[in-house]
């Protein structure tokens, strides 16, 4: 599949810190975390499915300090003035944090690209452990996930769907401390990446954002864990989302994304609705093709970009039927290949596109929403 990448919006998190009043709490204990964030104001790392857990996402050996870089001291002191806080505590949270090599490693596409497989990277998050997890999930917070259902217009599945592919429903937050993850990022970020100034300005900005969070709310910056691009708490946002679109959502007065499962809850909702999720349309439609008589090239040009009318999908040789024929917003052929078998297609709607802006891969939307789906047949069942 062809993939465009789109560099994350780099997001000033002031107006809202004061506006809302965000704070940040300490994590909950966590293990590790299988994901990098990709993609849209969320994430961070290269489009790929994600890998499976890695043993080199757990705590690390300290590494050299960046208290004795120049770099990381004149970064330090231009973000102060910039961001309006003392110089002094910058300094001394830059001198904090260290450098952690194998972070650099982890976000290097691999050296031998792997065929991409959707039947093996489903089966990752569509087994049974994750469903039941996911079904004691719902009937847990079944009042706030019918709530942000109602106020948001986004389906409680969609929500528990992420949350299990994230997290597992916040066992597997991440273990790296943010402020050496994001640091090492920031300053140290793989010059053999293809998109190394790209992505090294990103985290640069993510940086500022967590310390500035931090900073605004009174929390340690350095006894906050999550994942090694950055990500924190069970949705696993990155700071620049969590200044953006996090809620407090069980209205205690404050944002926590690690300990207060209804904030993480209200939180994906809210960011999906501010990706323009539309309420009551489907994900995506099944699709047949008929080789020799489809236009694939053209189908597939715009990536997962819904571009096609049901005409125009239709005209290039895309065949629909039912309530699909029906639709009236924009389509896109979704191609999920299956190693050395036939790929996988479907008709991915506006909302399939909307999951994407949490992870900028089609295999890691059609996980979502097919854990969403599994789930809620195993809730279901116990009603």
């Amino acid at each position: 599949m062809r993939l465009t990448h789109r560099l994350p919006l780099l997001l000033n998190a002031v107006s809202t810190l004061l506006a809302t009043g965000l704070l940040l709490s300490a994590p909950a204990q966590a293990t590790h975390t299988a994901h990098k964030k990709h993609g849209s104001a969320h994430g961070s790392a290269h489009p790929q499915p994600k890998a499976k857990v890695r043993k080199a996402d757990k705590p690390q050996p300290s590494g050299a300090s960046y208290g004795a870089r120049e770099d990381a001291k004149l970064w330090a002191q231009d973000a102060a003035k910039r961001l309006d806080l003392p110089d002094a505590w910058m300094q001394k949270q830059i001198g904090q944090a260290q450098r952690i090599t194998v972070i650099e490693k982890l976000v290097l596409p691999p050296a031998t690209p792997v065929a991409k497989n959707w039947a093996a990277y489903r089966a990752r998050f569509i087994e049974p452990q994750r469903i039941q997890a996911g079904a004691r999930f719902w009937k847990t917070h079944q009042a706030a996930l019918e709530r942000a259902e109602r106020e948001y217009g986004v389906p409680a599945s969609i929500v528990v769907g992420i949350i299990g592919v994230e997290t597992l429903y916040g066992q597997n937050t991440g273990n790296f401390r943010i402020l050496d993850a994001l640091a090492t990022l920031a300053f140290d970020f793989p010059v053999t990446h293809p998109r190394a100034a790209e992505r090294q300005a990103f985290f640069r900005s993510e940086l500022e954002q967590f310390l500035l969070l931090t900073s605004r709310s009174g929390a340690n910056p350095q006894s906050i864990k999550g994942s090694y691009a950055g990500a924190m708490g069970l949705p696993q946002f990155m700071p620049s989302s969590w200044a953006r679109y996090a809620v407090d959502f069980d209205g205690d007065g404050r944002v926590d994304l690690f300990g207060s499962p209804t904030d993480a809850i209200g939180s994906v909702a809210n960011y999906f609705k501010s990706f323009q999720w539309q309420p009551g349309m489907p994900t995506h439609y099944p699709v047949g093709l008929v080789p020799g008589q489809t236009d694939m090239d053209a189908l597939l040009a715009p990536d997962i970009l819904p571009t096609f009318s049901v005409s125009s999908f239709t005209a290039k040789g895309a065949q629909l039927e039912g309530a699909a024929l029906q639709h009236t917003g924009p389509l896109a052929l979704i191609e999920l290949r299956n190693g050395l078998d036939a790929p996988s297609y479907v008709a991915g709607t506006e909302n399939f596109y909307a999951i994407t802006r949490y992870n900028w891969s089609s295999y890691y939307a059609m996980a979502v929403i097919e854990l969403a789906e599994a789930v809620a047949r195993e809730v279901k069942k116990c009603l």
